[in-house]
């Protein structure tokens, strides 16, 4: 990655791909009235687990996370997950759909000699590359990113600060880490790579505004850009930074 360019690290789960659309899998297994409040059970425990296993200085991969949150997630809405359904499930993990709005952010990026694009995730190495090559609306775009930054290799997961310090690092930016910019529709996510000295852009899909609090309590700390999606964040970051 050129050391002049502006880097945009997209986060991957739930901003560039969304979760949510693992429904359809869930629906062939457990009915459509369930598949819904499953997906966004399997989501909150999965991102729940991250931040628990992070307190409490132990590391299992997003992957082995991802998997006891599906059946942590199954078991609270009285359903049952074989093992051979969790594997189907997490094979489908791979194969999400990303938010409308994701190409016309790729093709802008792309587009931009300036700018460079990078994936930024908590999952593992190998998780994150299946899902670029497999999502059927990522995969056209799978040469765009100029890398993978996983945080498999630290054993801690976003928001630890070790993780935005160590995309900088790959971006080469570690002494200008206000050239890399974050886009996250996570808030810890989001309020992390600001309080690290990266810059972010959050994605407000609910359209309520910025209403986490954590920043305040922690020192003034909230994202550069709020917008409502992650083809507005691009444009707003390479107008900042061009």
């Amino acid at each position: 990655m050129a050391s002049r360019k502006t880097i945009i690290a997209f986060d991957l789960y739930g901003t560039l791909l969304s979760t949510e659309s693992i429904a359809g899998e869930l629906a062939k297994l457990f009915g459509h009235d369930a598949s819904k409040p499953l997906a966004a059970l399997w989501r909150r425990y999965q991102l729940e687990y991250t931040w628990r296993i992070n307190s409490m200085g132990v590391y299992r991969t997003f992957g082995e996370i991802t998997r006891g949150a599906l059946h942590h997630a199954a078991g609270e809405l009285g359903l049952t997950v074989s093992d051979a359904d969790a594997d189907r499930l997490m094979e489908a993990y791979n194969a999400l759909h990303v938010f409308p709005e994701i190409p016309a952010a790729l093709k802008l990026v792309k587009q931009t000699a300036d700018a460079d694009a990078v994936i930024f995730s908590n999952g593992t190495r190998d998780m994150v590359a299946a899902s670029v090559a497999t999502s059927p609306d990522l995969k056209p775009y799978e040469g765009l990113f100029r890398g993978l930054v996983t945080v498999d290799g630290l054993g801690v997961f976003k928001p630890d600060r070790r993780t935005y310090d160590h995309l900088a690092q790959e971006a080469g930016k570690l002494g200008a880490p206000g050239n890399v910019w974050v886009v996250s529709a996570n808030p810890f996510d989001a309020v992390g790579a600001e309080a690290a000295g990266l810059r972010a852009a959050w994605i407000d899909r609910a359209g309520k505004g910025w209403v986490d609090r954590l920043g305040d309590v922690i020192g003034d700390i909230r994202p550069t850009i709020v917008v409502d999606g992650v083809d507005k964040a691009v444009e707003e970051i390479l107008r900042r930074s061009l």
